[in-house]
């Protein structure tokens, strides 16, 4: 062996083991990459060893290269020894710190919408009558929307409707009662069925947000007569709102409906007094003691002939609320736009 080649790898195995000496040296992990840097690194004492080798004959460096490498690798191993045993000692000294008769955390709890709260408790109660659900598509087109429930081109009511259009024949659903149209074409009386969803408006303010949610019922049967109507509807008010709630029915108009009505019910604001306890007047229902909750009447016989229905055989009843609306009373909300602000201290209070 060359003396060149001697004293290179006689400075490897010193570098080593002045390397080894340092155990302990290292107190934290920023001492210890210090070291790592002073030995491993670009400037460090390896790299300046390595110089050398780039000066010895070229039969000398393959041996040369093979023990620098050697010795990179044993002090690489080294330094992830001691950083091993510097995050158990961390890891201990922080368990040493626990007190296990604490108590722990708890995470936090989420909680379902107000209008989702609404919804299940609006459905459980129709389901309950012994409607099913039914479901349907949000992107519509004209005929499902509109001409099949009596609102045929150049209807005013479509004025009525704030509709969103995607085309000249595709619409954004502006209520859920397609899904009764579709509910038909599907199947043959009898049949008892609610439409729950979202549907979209071109209409934004206090009290009207672009899109909001709908349920829709339908009722078909031999000998289905208003009474049966007003009978299901008030049952379902007085489930939903407390037994001692007033129902009225008012004359109204829509065209899928004949004859039509609006359901009221007493303000569950004030009682159906007008006025709250301190004297002033209720502004839910601006001192009248109702408050209107939903729409309802007999299907027109032009839409049971749309969907092939025989309208000398069969009659039915539909309604449809807008469940925000529900909720709203049920809550006692007074804004609509608080539904979608996701103001977290709002929902916090419906956990």
């Amino acid at each position: 062996m060359s003396d060149e080649l001697k004293t290179f790898l006689e400075g490897l195995d010193s570098l080593a083991r002045e390397c080894e000496a340092c155990k302990g040296q290292a107190a934290s992990l920023k001492e210890l990459e210090e070291i790592r840097v002073e030995y491993l690194g670009r400037k460090g004492k390896l790299a300046q060893n390595m110089q050398t080798l780039a000066k010895l004959p070229n039969e000398l460096k393959p041996e040369a290269g093979r023990k620098a490498n050697e010795v990179k690798q044993a002090i690489t191993a080294m330094i992830d020894a001691w950083q091993d045993e510097l995050n158990k000692a961390a890891a201990a000294a922080s368990l040493s710190r626990f007190d296990p008769s604490m108590p722990g955390r708890k995470p936090g709890v989420g909680s379902l919408h107000p209008v989702t709260l609404a919804m299940d408790e609006i459905c459980e109660v129709l389901v309950g009558l012994g409607f099913e659900h039914a479901t349907g598509p949000e992107v519509e087109n004209d005929w499902h929307n509109f001409e099949a429930l009596n609102i045929p081109q150049e209807h005013p009511a479509r004025d009525m409707q704030d509709t969103l259009y995607v085309s000249e024949n595709i619409v954004l659903r502006t209520h859920t009662s397609p899904v009764q149209i579709r509910s038909m074409l599907n199947k043959k009386p009898p049949l008892a069925v609610i439409a729950p969803g979202k549907v979209y408006r071109r209409d934004s303010d206090l009290t009207h947000t672009p899109m909001f949610h709908q349920i829709e019922g339908l009722l078909v049967d031999r000998e289905v007569s208003m009474g049966d109507l007003r009978g299901t509807l008030t049952a379902f008010v007085r489930q939903l709102f407390g037994q001692k709630t007033d129902v009225r029915f008012r004359p109204s108009f829509f065209p899928f409906t004949e004859p039509s009505a609006e359901v009221d019910i007493s303000c569950v604001m004030c009682g159906g007094e007008g006025k709250n306890q301190d004297g002033s007047t209720c502004r839910v229902c601006k001192g009248t003691g109702w408050v209107e909750i939903l729409g309802c009447g007999m299907v027109d016989p032009n839409v049971f002939k749309s969907v092939g229905y025989d309208p000398e055989l069969y009659t039915g009843f539909a309604f449809g609320l807008g469940v925000e609306r529900v909720a709203m009373l049920k809550y006692g909300i007074g804004d609509l736009r608080m539904f979608f602000e996701n103001d977290v201290r709002f929902l916090e209070q419906f956990a």
